[in-house]
């Protein structure tokens, strides 16, 4: 998560919100990181997930990433949840909820409807305190700012 995390101030330091994902394999060796990329890039799904499983696929080179987990600083919306599993990410390890815009254990909870097909195990809670106070401080600087 830690490395989650450094992925989340890059973004942060580019102006994006700050989140950040690594993709392991089965072997605990990162294979892919990314950050939220969606001002800089102008794409709306450049999510950090979206990027490290992006990622991950290419240096796979499968569409598939059975066996991997992925860390994510805040808990996935629905798009990049219903993107792990369509990856077949095995595991899902997330530092903070999002009481907004969540898609895991808030809103839709893509991994307990009926009609995914993939379910990927999921964990949550980790380093949660850094993680709302890197969020909380980043919104407060934009509202400061304006």
């Amino acid at each position: 998560m830690k490395k989650a995390i450094e992925e989340a101030n890059l973004a942060k330091i580019q102006g994006e919100v700050p989140i950040g994902a690594v993709i392991v394999d089965k072997n605990r060796e990162i294979i892919s990181t990314g950050r939220n990329m969606t001002r800089g890039l102008k794409d709306p799904t450049a999510h950090a997930e979206i990027i490290a499983i992006r990622r991950a696929c290419h240096y796979f080179r499968s569409e598939r990433l059975s066996g991997c987990s992925i860390y994510v600083t805040l808990e996935p919306c629905a798009m990049c949840a219903s993107a792990i599993s369509a990856a077949h990410i095995t595991n899902l390890y997330y530092g903070a909820s999002d009481l907004k815009s969540g898609g895991v254990e808030v809103g839709p909870k893509i991994f307990s409807h009926e009609q995914t097909h993939f379910k990927t195990n999921v964990f949550h809670g980790f380093c949660e305190e850094e993680i709302i106070f890197l969020m909380k401080s980043f919104f407060q600087s934009l509202r400061n700012s304006t």
